[in-house]
């Protein structure tokens, strides 16, 4: 899961993570976030995170949990103007650790709240951050107000079809 030029944040046991409840905490450059270039306008800026291991008792059973914290600003790029446009980034994400293989619990599915992940082996927090990060981002970010982008010198380009519509009400289109 380890992404070439980001310093890597590895668990090497996610699970004893859990069970100590320990937790880490970072700074990361938004440019080192690689897969979130494409719906980014700039990458300047930070996100700051969190990662802290819990157990919670379900029923007769402790089960492993973290949760990630991060804040920050990202540019976003406005889908309709193509400029740049901010968004406070405020997530806190609840995930229960499963182990690779095992099944995961039918109410696990049906809870909102927390998101069942599979680990198998190490757990790259920067990635894990990524990932949530991505599935935070709005579908189709854009500005309240604003115009599509205009061809250089501000004229706008005239339809290709202009001259269709002035056939339609000449004589001799009929």
């Amino acid at each position: 899961m380890s992404q070439q030029g980001i310093p890597s944040r590895v668990i090497s046991d996610p699970f004893r993570f859990a069970a100590e409840e320990r937790s880490i905490q970072g700074e990361v450059a938004v440019a080192d976030l690689l897969r979130l270039s494409d719906a980014l306008a700039s990458s300047e800026g930070g996100v700051l995170w969190k990662l802290e291991g819990a157990l919670i008792e379900e029923g007769a059973r402790r089960e492993p949990r973290l949760r990630l914290t991060a804040s920050g600003q990202l540019d976003l790029c406005c889908q309709r103007c193509l400029g740049g446009l901010p968004w406070v980034l405020g997530l806190d994400s609840r995930l229960h650790l499963v182990r690779a293989g095992q099944p995961i619990p039918e109410e696990e599915l049906e809870n909102d709240e927390v998101d069942a992940i599979e680990v198998e082996g190490e757990l790259d927090v920067l990635a894990l951050l990524e990932d949530e990060i991505l599935l935070a981002l709005p579908v189709a970010p854009r500005h309240e107000n604003c115009d599509a982008p205009r061809p250089v010198g501000g004229a706008s380009k005239e339809s290709p079809f202009a001259a269709l519509a002035s056939l339609r009400g000449s004589p001799s289109a009929k």
